[in-house]
């Protein structure tokens, strides 16, 4: 009985976690590039049962089982493994905002590419692409982090500028003539097109071992490898004027959460009955 209890106690915990994952998806559903978690359960190390004595012959000494029989296993059920992100493309909406970026990721390819950004705790990879103008004329996050460039943060000075899909930056100053030659200033003229600098895109050797940071940046850990530069022909495509939806999709969240309800309580009352049937041992049979 003791060890129903704990069975049902760690089916609990197991899906108190479920639901805390899940909750977290759809409170971002809405939020550019979030990436949802799942949680992946296993099952809990099987403990080995030794006999402290046979017959009375060849009692185990205290703290050690090395010559006790072995009689069987006994499970606890399940424990969480990990909560991953998964990174699974979101769906493309267009904004016709120049100051949106979206990657398209490339077909077939396991590693997603991230943008590089400047915070106030060092580079950070990200694949929200909201970004702003700040007073001195750099691409900034609505947080006020500057959108990294292979030359550093990228400053376009409040021009006209271009994303292609190789990620290079170009800018377009506008040119005019003096008012004494006569001739109106023409809103339409512009230099040639100047390039600035290239956004900076890296990926991991393991994104799944990723860290998750507040503000859909992510940071690299020891398991997942620093971040790397991709392949010329692995990039994938930098869309102006785009974001990229987040991969959560409510009504499946939705549905999970009615099973994680269920088998919450099913563990519930099975804690229950465990703890209604050892009263009664305790209580009533031992009279």
């Amino acid at each position: 009985m003791i060890r129903g209890i704990y069975t049902g106690a760690n089916g609990m915990n197991l899906q108190q976690t479920r639901m805390d994952t899940i909750a977290n998806n759809l409170a971002n559903a809405d939020k550019t590039a979030f990436k949802r978690d799942t949680t992946i359960f296993k099952t809990f190390p099987e403990l080995l049962i030794h006999r402290f004595a046979e017959d009375g012959v060849g009692k185990t000494p205290m703290g050690s089982f090395d010559t006790a029989p072995v009689v069987g296993k006994i499970g606890l059920g399940g424990e969480v493994n990990e909560v991953y992100t998964r990174f699974e493309q979101g769906a493309v909406k267009k904004t016709d905002n120049a100051f949106d970026l979206m990657l398209q990721d490339a077909p077939g390819k396991d590693r997603p590419p991230f943008m590089m950004v400047m915070t106030n705790r060092g580079e950070r990879m990200t694949r929200s692409g909201s970004f702003i103008l700040d007073r001195k004329g750099y691409l900034v996050t609505p947080e006020g982090f500057p959108l990294l460039g292979e030359k550093g943060p990228i400053q376009i000075n409040h021009g006209n500028f271009l994303v292609k899909e190789n990620g290079e930056i170009y800018i377009n100053r506008k040119i005019g003539t003096k008012p004494e030659d006569g001739v109106n200033f023409d809103q339409n003229r512009f230099e040639e097109p100047e390039f600035l600098d290239k956004i900076k895109i890296r990926t991991v050797e393991n994104p799944r071992h990723l860290n998750k940071e507040g503000n859909s940046f992510y940071t690299d850990t020891p398991e997942s490898g620093e971040p790397m530069t991709i392949r010329e022909e692995d990039r994938p495509q930098v869309l102006q004027g785009y974001l990229e939806a987040s991969n959560v999709s409510v009504v499946t969240e939705m549905v999970e959460m009615i099973e994680v309800n269920r088998a919450y309580e099913a563990n519930s009352k099975a804690l229950q009955t465990h703890d209604q049937l050892l009263g009664r041992l305790i209580n009533e049979v031992s009279r």
